[in-house]
């Protein structure tokens, strides 16, 4: 995991901005490994970033992707660190109750919602509730009750237990519906994984006796099974879950994920330990055959939305992030 970090900080990605989604989903990596290691060189790299970032998150208080950095700044504040929380509160308290088109909806494309991508679910809730969190304030998470099952509603499919990445995938029974080459509905790795290691980051701040907790316990429980049951003989999950032949190895980010999230779930009563512990072992075994001897991690399939292949030379920082949320929770397991 060191060597991944310190991979990744001398190869940084040149990403829209050092404050945009693709930052915020490595440095919740790098949280989550200084939580269960304390290890200097992971809180060295939060606060450098924060700094370097004036604490800013990026620029579209209506897109859920410019929030995630904040969760790295919240954290910060948390331990105890000094940290400027001014333009975190400003773009959380934008997000939930400024007036914004997306809030209305849209009848000519897929932004029908505010969170209208299932990555949404990953990008925005946790950072939400950590700030409940630290600010002792339940209001928060009521409003994010509200968006949280409007993307529940429009992209959830109860019979496959999984999510679908947006409106342009959801089955309406014509003939011009996207499938699979299979026949099969196209349901993304990476986007379930960010859904379901959204929701342990979500429960892991959710107050134990919120009144809506148990609604997210089943889901992650429902998901996790469902997710259980389409890993790989070699331990990782394909970019297309339903379709693994459609590309001839596994990918890093949503198995890194898928990892994390179930390891998770063991760790906290919510999964089985006989039942789950196996799948997350044979997983990290597999994730670690995908990172070079110089800590660079790859097989993870480039920025997009839809299945895609990735091949050993393919890495970004998101990969990077989900590789060490994965070896968190490994390092956890009794």
């Amino acid at each position: 995991m060191l060597k991944a970090l310190k991979w990744q900080e001398a190869n940084p990605i040149q990403a829209k901005s050092p404050t945009d989604w693709t930052n915020g989903a490595y440095y919740t990596g790098v949280v989550k490994a200084n939580e269960v290691t304390g290890s200097k060189e992971y809180l060295d790299a939060l606060k450098a970033m924060a700094k370097r970032n004036n604490w800013q998150p990026w620029e579209r208080f209506y897109n859920a992707d410019d929030l995630a950095i904040c969760y790295s700044y919240i954290y910060l504040k948390y331990i105890g660190e000094q940290a400027n929380l001014e333009p975190t509160a400003k773009i959380i308290n934008d997000h939930l109750y400024k007036d914004y088109s997306w809030k209305n909806g849209s009848k000519t494309d897929e932004k029908k919602i505010l969170w209208w991508w299932c990555d949404a679910l990953f990008m925005a809730p946790p950072v939400i509730a950590a700030y409940a969190k630290l600010e002792r304030d339940d209001s928060y998470l009521k409003e994010m009750d509200k968006y949280y099952m409007e993307t529940y509603d429009l992209l959830y499919d109860k019979k496959e237990h999984l999510f679908a990445r947006d409106g342009r995938f959801l089955w309406t029974g014509e003939s011009t519906d996207k499938k699979e080459d299979n026949g099969n509905k196209i349901f993304w790795s990476r986007g379930n994984g960010w859904v379901l290691a959204g929701l342990a980051l979500l429960l892991t701040d959710l107050p134990k006796d919120y009144p809506i907790r148990p609604f997210y316990e089943n889901l992650f429980k429902e998901m996790s099974e469902r997710i259980k049951g389409l890993q790989q003989d070699g331990g990782l999950w394909k970019t297309s879950l339903l379709s693994p032949e459609s590309f001839d190895h596994g990918e890093v980010s949503g198995s890194g994920l898928f990892t994390y999230a179930l390891a998770w779930g063991v760790n906290n009563g919510l999964l089985s330990k006989t039942d789950y512990q196996p799948c997350v072992t044979k997983a990290w075994t597999a994730l670690l055959k995908c990172q070079e001897p110089n800590g660079k991690v790859g097989w993870v399939q480039n920025i997009g939305f839809d299945p895609k292949p990735a091949d050993s030379e393919s890495w970004q920082n998101f990969g990077t992030g989900a590789f060490l949320m994965a070896g968190s929770e490994i390092l956890n397991l009794n």
